[in-house]
């Protein structure tokens, strides 16, 4: 198989003026980004979500940096031609634009990734701005910022208002300005999603964003349908994997219970000259005695 080219920020930006969609997902370890990246998914996205979907927190505030650069590590081996992106956590870049140049350093250089994104508005600029001068790229995330959760007075959609929606697309073209090489764009409206997608030169990533941005992220496990009940609104589920799984928990749990599993044609045994062999030695008193 020939060796796959390596996608770069000059990719999703010759994407973005081609006009072609391109497909994010989140992943969180080295054999789902194998999988991934023999899918075709050239784009992925190590996320706080792991401290929800994976540790179950109730939120994405637990993830720290430690964690996720493993995490990125790993991704990064299973898919190395792929775009990586690293999730800067809560407070590991708002504290002061040194100490995010510093965190962001561990993603690119311990954890592999392209790129890192932070959760911003216009407040940030200077810290993107520091971080861009650094030779770090950023990816700047608009519009529903899980990590502010708690000032934003929930998980809404942002950007209801006209007065709202035009602070968003001056923070976008802020963060532009500022250096970001992309953009994401969470739970705002498809009008404001496409304003921003046609006034800048950046790729566009949106969730819950509408169609018209330049390529679409979902959460892994939201899309495989790892939890049961109905998906957001603005998630497609691709697969059924929570009664696949809790089928197959189920099948291997009665195998075990009722001796099915494992088989004789499974064992491992000693040839007959081994096994008379060992007979012979329990046979034997030990030397010391025992």
């Amino acid at each position: 198989m020939a060796e796959r080219a390596k996608t770069t920020i000059a990719t999703l930006l010759s994407w973005k003026a081609e006009g072609r969609k391109f497909p994010v997902l989140t992943c969180y370890d080295y054999s789902t980004a194998r999988l991934m990246e023999e899918a075709g998914i050239d784009t992925l996205l190590v996320g706080d979500t792991y401290a929800e979907v994976c540790l179950g927190h109730a939120s994405t505030l637990p993830a720290t940096v430690e964690h996720l650069v493993t995490l990125c590590g790993g991704v990064r081996r299973g898919a190395p031609s792929s775009f990586l992106i690293g999730d800067m956590p809560y407070l590991s870049y708002q504290i002061n634009a040194d100490e995010a140049i510093r965190n962001a350093g561990r993603f690119m250089v311990a954890g592999g990734c392209d790129c890192v994104k932070l959760e911003v508005d216009r407040r940030l600029a200077g810290t993107v701005e520091a971080m861009s001068r650094a030779t770090i790229p950023v990816m700047a995330h608009l519009g529903l910022r899980p990590q502010s959760v708690h000032h934003l007075g929930g998980y809404r959609t942002q950007g209801r208002s006209a007065e709202d929606a035009l602070r968003i697309i001056e923070d976008a073209a802020i963060m532009e300005k500022a250096g970001a090489v992309s953009l994401l764009l969470e739970a705002v409206p498809a009008e404001v999603a496409k304003i921003i997608t046609k006034r800048t030169k950046l790729p566009v990533i949106g969730i819950a964003a509408g169609a018209e941005v330049d390529a679409q992220v979902l959460v892994m496990h939201d899309m495989l349908g790892f939890s049961s009940g109905h998906p957001p609104k603005a998630v497609k589920r691709y697969a059924n994997l929570h009664d696949t799984l809790v089928t197959a928990f189920r099948a291997y749990a009665e195998d075990v219970t009722g001796r099915e599993f494992p088989t004789e044609s499974m064992a491992v045994h000693l040839d007959p000259e081994q096994s008379q062999k060992l007979e012979r030695l329990l046979r034997t008193p030990h030397a010391s005695g025992g």
